[in-house]
């Protein structure tokens, strides 16, 4: 019988941005560890990089969302066909995937530059005319996904903000099973409305051509396609914000990394790699489950058996590393591996660039305004993130 730990909690390490101690203790021991979850249930949790890419990778290993090995972290049933993306496996997850791949090309998010430098232009000049102090969270890191994403799917984001306080719920573990069904109830009825509104009189953007291309022509349900745009909400805005801000916290915390992106930005674009591989956002959301016997790192995972990755992009002791070779990105699976990889990381590194880029350029004496301390991380949040960063210039 498997020796079976206790999930780590998910609390505070000596560094908030380092895996909590827990995950150093089991990495420590082996790369898979059985481990029991609130339910009851014995997953084996990955903590290994080498390792969560076989088992994000191998398609003996199962993303189907139904299957009742499948990790659980949540104390809410969530409805299978709302995070479909994700918890599907080809084919069904394949012909959905493609429906959206022309969307998130890089050539296509290439050309999306310009119009997301004014919107990081835009957020900055008015948090510059406010005067300090900002709350980079609320002011700059949240609003720019958020537009972004809007303009894609042609939305108002006018009421985004209803949309954004139930995502947080959502993604809250410390809230309440009702809590949490309740903002999930919200999210699904924004996005249903807004569904409503572009069958109504559909425009040049992402969630009308699905509803054209896809819905009308039976390719999706309408339920359906309110699952996909509120996929692509949730993956637009809630993990790249959090990332903006985190970033720029560690920044702050690292003056000599950022001394040199402020006297080199051609060094951004590894830099934002590098900052995806040092700090994990995502802690909820990567379970599979083995459909045969798989070995990983030495540890056989029976078919039937549920296994998760959690903080495995690196060691906990690993430094924030300056530029690596050139043209060659830092190793990590910050956007998951495999069919699954996640859809619009082109969009993603994007955004971190120009944000980042913008920011150190245009504030350079930019500096928290509390003392680090005092920051309230989420640590016990499907995604990883800090509640308000007040800064100064």
């Amino acid at each position: 019988m498997d020796e079976i730990r206790d999930y780590p909690e998910l609390r505070a390490a000596a560094c908030p941005f380092s895996p909590p101690p827990g995950y150093e203790e089991l990495r420590e021991r082996s790369a898979v560890t059985r481990v029991r979850m609130w339910d009851g249930s014995t997953p084996f949790l990955v903590t290994g990089y080498h390792e969560a890419r076989t088992v994000l990778g191998d398609d003996r290993f199962s993303a189907d969302g139904t299957h009742k090995a499948m990790p659980r972290f949540v104390k809410f049933e969530v409805p299978a066909d709302v995070f479909n993306l994700g918890r599907m496996d080809d084919p069904e997850h394949a012909r959905i995937r493609r429906m959206l791949t022309a969307h998130f090309t890089i050539r296509r998010t290439e050309a999306m530059r310009p119009m997301i430098q004014d919107i990081v232009d835009g957020l900055l000049d008015r948090l510059i005319a406010e005067g300090p102090p900002a709350d980079l969270v609320a002011d700059f890191a949240f609003p720019l996904p958020s537009q972004v994403i809007a303009v894609m799917l042609g939305v108002s984001d006018a009421d985004f903000a209803e949309f954004q306080r139930a995502s947080q719920g959502v993604m809250d573990f410390t809230v309440s099973t009702e809590e949490m069904g309740a903002a999930l109830g919200v999210m699904v009825d924004y996005v249903s409305r807004m569904c409503a509104a572009k069958r109504a009189a559909p425009g040049d953007d992402l969630l009308s051509r699905l509803i054209v291309d896809q819905e009308r022509t039976g390719a999706l349900t309408r339920q359906q396609v309110v699952a996909t745009a509120l996929v692509l909400l949730l993956a637009g805005h809630e993990t790249t914000a959090n990332m903006i801000a985190l970033s720029t916290v560690l920044l702050l915390r690292n003056p000599d990394q950022l001394a040199r992106l402020r006297a080199d930005p051609g060094l951004m674009p590894n830099a934002v790699d590098e900052l995806l591989r040092y700090i994990t956002i995502v802690q909820e959301g990567t379970g599979r489950v083995a459909i045969e016997d798989v070995e990983v790192g030495g540890v056989l995972i029976p078919a039937g058996e549920g296994a998760d990755h959690q903080p495995a992009q690196r060691q906990p002791r690993s430094p924030l590393r300056g530029r690596p070779r050139a043209g060659v990105r830092p190793a990590h699976v910050a956007f998951g591996f495999g069919v699954h990889q996640c859809l619009g990381q082109t969009l993603a590194r994007v955004e971190l660039q120009i944000a980042l880029e913008t920011l150190v350029r245009r504030l350079p004496t930019l500096r928290l305004e509390v003392p680090f301390e005092d920051l309230a991380f989420l640590y016990e949040s499907m995604n990883f993130g800090v509640a308000r960063v007040p800064v100064a210039w």
